[in-house]
């Protein structure tokens, strides 16, 4: 099929749209803590079923100390605070606004691959970056009458939109060295598809650290009858169903099918469109009015996202 890269890279697009809307649902529901131990539970239930299947064991066998340790440390700082500020983001501001800070994420991989990886910082990803985050500041900000400039939306939600990034980009980073570890630890007579589902295994090892230190974060915040309710809970659960299939399981998955058909760059960018594709269905839902302003941000924001990648 002609561009079925491409195509694939838009349903990703999509998928994770429909996650962004859920996990809304959900974090309101539920709260942001149950929200994400029940998804990350719910992930790693799926993706054992899927190495199950793969590789013949619903655990991420192989994985060394080393690709353990990093492997958590990404879950600690992408999923333990950058989904915990992103789903507190919702409650704030709503998927909408919290969706268009996280295309912040690739420009904190590249200065996180940057200090920790030694990875090239060019002078077109500084200009990308910059472009993205006038785009964000054309969304949030905007004058008064008097001709100052002031916050559009409450700087309690701007600064865990700015963690959520922040969270999403330096994972990223980590999961990289802990995914390279991985890899150098499997034995020649591994399964022929372990090289396949090692981002699946890496995930599940991700998702196992990340629901672990938020069922831990609620055990000493004694919030454990919480999610003991929320788990009677039917449209909470399945509000968590949905955004765990669409999101760690789907589109993960599709995700890594689609940079097998097109160029990673391409990919990227159009999965990249979240932000573009929430807007409608977000106000349609919320009955909120979509702003020229908030509109243009988000295109500024998508240009400079799409420039970091192709450039």
């Amino acid at each position: 099929m002609l561009h079925l890269g491409e195509v694939i890279s838009l349903v990703v697009a999509v998928f994770w749209t429909v996650t962004a809307l859920f996990a809304d649902k959900a974090s309101h529901r539920l709260g942001s803590m149950s929200a994400n131990v029940l998804r990350l539970s719910l992930a790693v239930v799926f993706l054992g079923v899927l190495l199950w299947v793969s590789i013949g064991s619903p655990f991420p066998v192989y994985a060394s100390g080393k690709a353990w340790l990093w492997l958590g440390l990404s879950a600690l700082v992408g999923y333990l605070f950058g989904d915990w500020c992103l789903f507190n983001c919702y409650l704030s501001i709503g998927a909408r606004f919290g969706q268009l800070f996280m295309t912040l994420a690739p420009p904190m991989a590249a200065v996180a691959g940057w200090a920790i990886l030694g990875e090239t910082l060019s002078w077109r990803s500084l200009f990308a970056m910059g472009i993205t985050l006038c785009g964000i500041a054309i969304s949030i900000l905007s004058r008064d009458s008097g001709h100052k400039v002031h916050l559009t939306l409450p700087l309690k939600g701007v600064l865990l939109g700015l963690g959520a990034g922040m969270g999403q980009g330096i994972g990223l980073v980590l999961s990289k060295v802990g995914m390279q570890h991985y890899a150098a630890s499997l034995p020649v007579d591994a399964p022929s598809a372990m090289n396949a589902m090692l981002p699946f295994a890496s995930t599940m090892i991700r998702a196992m650290v990340g629901a672990a230190g938020f069922f831990t974060l609620m055990a000493l915040q004694k919030e454990l009858p919480v999610l003991r309710r929320n788990l009677h809970d039917r449209k909470g659960m399945r509000y968590a169903l949905i955004m765990t299939l669409f999101g760690p399981v789907l589109g993960v998955s599709l995700s890594l099918m689609a940079v097998q058909y097109t160029h990673a760059g391409i990919a990227s960018t159009l999965m990249a469109l979240t932000p573009v594709f929430i807007l409608f269905p977000y106000a349609f839902i919320y009955k909120q009015r979509i702003k020229l302003r908030e509109v243009l941000g988000v295109v500024v924001s998508m240009t400079g996202v799409a420039l970091f990648f192709l450039l």
